[in-house]
């Protein structure tokens, strides 16, 4: 979810959006918007990732605690601990809470009832910055990831770049572990964020992977992704637009699983140019915890959507998939 509030031509703010939230190896990033050459486009890229977190603030705050905890009840619907002891991943969306939160929460009791002492997030790392949408954007295009400086694994504890501390990815997912871990009066295991960019079908060859194995012998993991933006706010033509209910979540499905699918068969380029057709913001994360935890079988158990059509001033329909997702080992 993301907010166009801020740009001085609304057209070229949606352009933008476009590019970093959903897609930003499409080929109209580049045509529509020209953001390494225009100062305007980079302040307001600052003031997007400004607006948005004051967009997830305002949407806790409107759940607030009864909310928070009708959701935390909601997900007790899935009992998804067993999943993550046999090594699974879960992942769980970052779209709008009200939509979704009870997906993340259902994430948030798997962890905790998992009875592990740690927990691996797998995170999405949007690009915020000229730099990062451009060398994402190059390394789709076959270039190698090893000449830009975001290559490799971001998060908690490392010392190398930050860009990860102004992602708003997980910030729901915090807000449900923080509320759970109080109503159950525990402190919980340890919590390790990581954000992987720019794995361009290679994961194996990130830095810092291996020591991100080391990691995860001893955790469960699960991830996040919003695996499936649509309709005229994300760029996709008004005739090939669905509305959620008029076969979009049918589409959104397919496709989800279709990518799924081939993210399970270790097929990491194949699903790299999966997340750029269909404009999934989790090509990275995807591929990192698929080759940390090795084959397995995936599947949506629920699946909803959140209306982005306000936030952008544009036509219906223009929304984004939340999906829960399982991963089982064989």
């Amino acid at each position: 979810m993301w907010q166009a509030a801020g740009f001085t031509s609304m057209n070229r703010g949606l352009a933008f959006l476009r590019c970093i939230v959903s897609d930003p190896t499409d080929t109209r990033c580049t045509e529509n918007v020209s953001p390494l050459n225009t100062n305007t486009m980079k302040l307001n890229r600052t003031k997007l990732q400004q607006e948005i977190h004051e967009l997830y603030d305002r949407e806790h705050a409107e759940m607030g605690e009864r909310g928070t905890l009708e959701r935390l009840e909601r997900a007790r619907a899935w009992n998804l601990a067993p999943t993550l002891q046999k090594g699974g991943v879960l992942v769980f969306p970052h779209a709008g809470v009200q939509d979704c939160g009870h997906q993340i929460a259902a994430c948030v009791h798997a962890c905790l009832d998992s009875g592990a002492e740690r927990v691996l997030v797998v995170s999405v790392l949007h690009a915020f910055t000229d730099e990062m949408e451009d060398a994402r954007i190059r390394v789709a295009n076959g270039e190698s990831p090893a000449q830009f400086p975001f290559w490799g694994i971001q998060g908690t504890g490392l010392n190398e770049r930050d860009e990860w501390q102004g992602d708003h990815a997980l910030m729901s997912w915090r807000h449900f572990w923080n509320a759970e871990t109080k109503r159950r009066g525990v402190k919980g295991p340890e919590v390790i964020e990581r954000y992987p960019y720019l794995a361009g079908g290679k994961p194996e060859q990130l830095p810092g992977i291996d020591e991100l194995a080391r990691l995860a012998e001893n955790a469960v993991i699960v991830s996040t992704a919003d695996p499936f933006h649509h309709g005229i706010g994300y760029g996709t033509p008004p005739e090939e637009s669905y509305h959620p209910h008029e076969g979009g979540l049918e589409l959104a499905r397919a496709k989800i699983q279709e990518g799924i699918d081939t993210l399970g068969r270790g097929d990491y380029s194949g699903y790299n140019q999966h997340c750029v057709q269909w404009k999934s913001d989790a090509r990275d994360a995807g591929q990192v915890f698929r080759y940390l935890r090795g084959a397995m079988r995936g599947q949506i158990l629920d699946m909803t959507y959140s209306d982005a059509s306000d936030l952008y001033k544009q036509p219906k329909p223009t929304w984004v998939a939340a999906a829960l997702i399982e991963w089982q080992t064989p």
